[in-house]
C-alpha cells in the first residue's frame, strides 16, 4: 500500500467509525497543537507502520489525525502547513508509484489532495456536525509529539479532549515523545499488553523517537527487504527528523537518537533505490532538506500576525504554589526575526497592539512569549526571545521577572539588536519600543545567545517559575 492509499483509506475509515459503520474501533494518532512538521510527519509514519498491527493481540486501524482545530484540509492546510506539502510531495512523486497519485506542489493540486487524504480536529468536527451526532463519543489515541492533552478528565487518568473538539473524550493507548513529562498517561501495566509508553526527552526530532520504535518493533523495515512504499514512509520521517535539528546541525539539539534515525532511513531510501536498479544520484538529501526548508522559511510571507503567531504555538496553565493564582502561558515560535514580524503589523506599536488582540482575545493568556530562531546574515543561527505580559495579574509579572532572575544566565539573554541583516530603518528603534517595565503590561526583548535552547527547554522553565511562586 502506498503513503497515500494509506492516507486516503484512513480518511475513509474515520467517516465509516463516526456512521456506525466498522466493526472494531481505530485509534487516532495525534500529534501536538503545533501541528508543526514533526507532530504532523510523527502521527502519519506511526499510523501508516502501526496500522493494523497494534496492539499486539488485538490490531486495529490506525488514523492520523492534524491537530489543527480552525484549519479543514484542502487549500487553506496547504496555505499554513506548505512545508507539510512539500515533506509529502517528495515523499510521493519521486518517484510516483501510481498515476493517479501525481500531483503538482501548488496550492490548488496539492489544496485538493489534502482534503481528500488527511483528518484534522477541525474535519473532526464538522464530520460530527453533518451526521449530527450530539452524544459525547469515546475514541482510542495515542499521543506523539506530546505527553498529555489540554483537556484532561479531571477522575480517569489518561482520558481528555482537545480544543475545538469537546464532544470526543480521547482514551489514551500510547505514546512516544521527546518533551518534559506532563504525568497525564496511565501507567504502562494498564495499556494494552506493548503499546509504546516513551516519554524521553532530549532528541531533537519525536520523528527520531518514532523511527527507533518502530524499527526495534520489525514494523517500520527489517533493513533486508526494501520496497518503494516504505522508502516513501522513510523520506517522510526523514523530512522531520532534518527540519527539527536543521539537518544534524543544531547545537544542542542533535542526540545519537537523531544520527541513527538518519542514518537508517537513508540506507532503507538507498537500498530500495538499489533494489529497483535507480542510481543514487536521483536522491539528493541535501536538496530533499533545503526544499522542505525553503518553505516552511517561505510561508509566513503568505500569513498575516495573528497567523504567524499561531503558526507555531502552545500553551500552558500554571498555579502558584503560594497565591494559588493561575497564569496561562503562550509560546510563539517563528523562523523569521523579530523586526520582521514587526514590518509585517508595519509598526512596533501595531505589533504590540496585534500581540495583545491574540493573546486576550483569542487565547485568553496572561503572558505571551514569542521566540524566534533564523539564520543571520553571516551564516550564524539566531535566536530571540520576547516576553509580555498581556493582562492584570501580578502573579504573571512576579513568574516573568522570577524567570529572567533564574534563568538569564543559562539562557544568555543580553540586551537585544538587530541580527538579521536588514534595513528596517522606517521601523525606529525596535528595542526601545518593545520593552517597557510599568505593570501591568511588563514586556521584554533580548537575545538569546544560548542558541540550544529551545521552546522545549524555554517552557518548562517558565512553567517551573511561574509554579514555584
Amino acid at each position: 500500500m502506498t503513503l497515500l492509499q494509506f492516507l486516503r483509506q484512513a480518511r475513509q475509515l474515520h467517516r465509516q467509525f463516526l456512521s456506525g459503520a466498522l466493526s472494531e474501533t481505530p485509534i487516532y494518532v495525534i500529534g501536538n497543537p503545533s501541528a508543526d512538521l514533526d507532530s504532523i510527519v510523527s502521527a502519519i509514519v506511526y499510523s501508516f507502520c502501526a496500522n493494523n498491527r497494534l496492539p499486539l493481540k488485538a490490531p486495529r486501524p490506525h488514523i492520523p489525525l492534524l491537530n489543527l482545530p480552525n484549519v479543514p484540509a484542502g487549500p487553506e492546510l496547504y496555505r499554513l502547513r506548505p512545508e507539510f506539502a512539500t515533506a509529502l510531495w517528495l515523499s510521493t512523486n519521486s518517484p510516483v508509484l501510481r498515476t493517479e497519485e501525481q500531483f503538482e506542489n501548488a496550492q490548488d493540486s496539492a489544496g485538493n489532495l489534502l482534503r481528500e487524504h488527511v483528518v484534522t480536529v477541525a474535519d473532526f468536527a464538522q464530520s460530527l456536525k453533518d451526521q449530527n451526532i450530539l452524544q459525547q463519543l469515546l475514541a482510542d489515541a495515542t499521543l506523539v509529539d506530546w505527553n498529555a492533552v489540554p483537556l484532561p478528565s479531571n477522575t480517569d487518568n489518561g482520558y481528555g479532549s482537545l480544543p475545538g473538539l469537546p464532544g470526543v473524550t480521547f482514551r489514551t493507548l500510547g505514546c512516544i515523545d521527546h518533551h518534559v513529562n506532563e504525568k497525564f498517561m496511565p501507567a504502562a501495566e494498564s495499556l494494552p499488553e506493548n503499546q509504546p509508553l516513551i516519554i524521553e526527552p532530549g532528541p531533537g526530532s519525536c520523528a527520531s523517537l518514532v523511527t527507533r520504535e518502530l524499527q526495534n518493533r520489525k514494523l517500520m523495515g527489517d533493513g533486508q527487504a526494501f520496497s518503494a512504499e516504505m522508502a516513501q514512509i522513510a523520506k517522510l520521517a526523514l523530512s522531520a527528523v532534518l527540519i527539527d535539528t536543521s539537518n544534524l546541525t543544531a547545537e544542542g539539539k542533535v542526540t545519537d537518537v537523531d544520527r541513527e534515525a538518519v542514518k537508517s532511513l537513508q540506507f532503507q531510501i538507498a537500498g530500495q533505490l538499489e533494489a529497483a536498479k535507480i542510481s543514487q544520484d536521483n536522491w539528493d538529501l541535501e536538496a530533499f532538506y533545503e526544499s522542505i526548508l525553503k518553505a516552511k522559511q517561505n510561508s509566513l510571507d503568505l500569513l498575516n500576525v495573528d497567523e504567524v503567531l499561531d503558526r507555531d504555538y502552545k500553551d500552558w496553565t500554571e498555579t502558584s504554589q503560594t497565591s494559588g493564582k493561575a497564569v496561562k502561558l503562550g509560546f510563539c515560535s517563528s523562523v523569521k526575526p523579530i523586526r520582521w514580524i514587526v514590518q509585517k503589523a508595519a509598526s512596533p506599536e501595531k505589533f504590540l497592539d496585534a500581540v495583545r488582540s491574540f493573546a486576550t482575545a483569542e487565547k485568553e493568556l496572561d503572558v505571551v512569549v514569542v521566540m524566534t530562531a533564523f539564520t543571520a546574515a553571516d551564516g550564524s543561527f539566531c535566536r530571540e526571545l520576547f516576553a509580555c505580559v498581556v493582562q492584570e495579574n501580578e502573579t504573571a509579572v512576579e513568574g516573568i521577572k522570577a524567570f529572567v532572575e533564574q534563568t538569564t544566565s543559562q539562557l544568555q539573554l543580553v540586551d537585544w539588536s538587530p541580527l538579521d541583516g536588514e534595513n528596517f530603518s522606517e521601523l525606529g528603534d525596535v528595542g526601545s519600543a518593545l520593552n517597557g517595565s510599568n505593570t501591568p503590561f511588563w514586556r521584554r526583548l533580548w537575545i538569546q545567545k544560548n542558541a540550544a535552547g529551545s521552546r522545549k527547554q524555554v517552557a518548562p522553565l517558565l512553567r517551573t517559575a511561574v509554579s514555584k511562586l
